[in-house]
């Protein structure tokens, strides 16, 4: 009788980023450019990869989905704190929360695996460059992109079946604008130490690996590189990897600080504010970094341009 009185809970209700009313118009627009922005410029990037025969190479096919990725990411978050500012309508039912969570997990997991994905295609493009197209051929660049959205899945499916199998008796209110392991963890009136203990293991594992292989290929990168008699060639060939670099910088970094302490550890007003550099920021931030600035894709942009403005003549 005591388990059943503990599963009344229906619905969350997510705080947001503030609380003040002044500032939630601010923070919608402010949404709401940055989430149109974040669109656009990950969609522009993959038509151009697709309508350029140029940019039909493994490193802009990783590219492209890495920009697909991060459309479903930041989709899995922002529209919902969007209409919760715009509606004023915070709640959230619990099987919406586990969709939302399952969602934004799923696609964060893809998004670390093809970034390890994409530090191989460095490493096998710099060290082995007459085998180049051979080690990153199409079956094998899309059973890698496969295998990415199937390790996702497996982090969504795995956090959010044991996140939802516990109990939500007391306070319903996520100190966040979005499902996310800790807060939702933190409402729970069950023991959380095991799921506490299979997330830490599924996640931790995922990370670990993807981590790992990143180092891997960049050490081997690294002394490939030093072996290059100019410096100005090592420094054009290792210029190809700073993109890279910085993504993968921003993205674990602040994946590492809010998902792999205990709970105890848990501010959930600093995680609040920490998760805005992962989930809004790092999405915003990839098509500069690596795609606007690239001389091909710019090129690319050029011609597309060019070619419209002469049809319209």
């Amino acid at each position: 009788m005591e388990r059943k009185n503990q599963t009344h809970l229906k619905e969350f209700i997510l705080l947001g980023l503030s609380d003040d009313p002044h500032i939630q118009p601010v923070l919608f627009a402010t949404g709401l450019l940055i989430y149109m922005f974040t669109l656009a410029g990950n969609l522009v990037i993959i038509i151009l990869i697709q309508i350029d025969q140029h940019l039909h190479t493994p490193m802009y096919f990783l590219l492209s989905n890495l920009s697909f990725t991060e459309i479903c990411y930041i989709t899995s978050t922002i529209p919902k704190m969007l209409w919760d500012l715009l509606s004023g309508d915070k709640t959230i039912s619990l099987p919406g929360c586990a969709v939302q969570l399952y969602c934004f997990l799923t696609t964060g997991a893809t998004e670390g695996v093809l970034l390890s994905v994409m530090a191989y295609d460095r490493y096998a493009a710099i060290c082995h460059p007459l085998h180049y197209m051979l080690l990153m051929s199409q079956s094998m660049l899309r059973w890698l992109v496969g295998a990415s959205w199937a390790i996702g899945n497996i982090n969504g499916v795995v956090n959010t079946a044991f996140i939802f199998s516990l109990n939500f008796c007391g306070p319903n209110k996520i100190v966040h604008f979005f499902c996310d392991i800790p807060p939702v963890l933190h409402l729970s009136c069950s023991d959380t130490s095991f799921t506490e203990l299979v997330s830490f293991i599924v996640s931790g594992s995922i990370l670990i690996a993807t981590v790992s292989l990143i180092v891997l290929s960049y050490v081997l990168i690294v002394l490939s590189v030093l072996k290059i008699s100019t410096a100005q060639g090592r420094i054009k060939t290792f210029s190809t990897c700073a993109s890279h670099l910085t993504v993968v910088s921003i993205f674990y970094s602040t994946g590492i600080f809010t998902y792999m302490r205990p709970s105890s550890h848990h501010s959930m007003e600093e995680g609040r504010v920490i998760s805005v550099l992962y989930t809004i920021i790092t999405p915003l931030l990839n098509p500069l970094i690596y795609s606007l600035k690239n001389k091909k894709m710019q090129v690319a942009l050029l011609n597309v341009l060019g070619k419209r403005q002469h049809c319209q003549l």
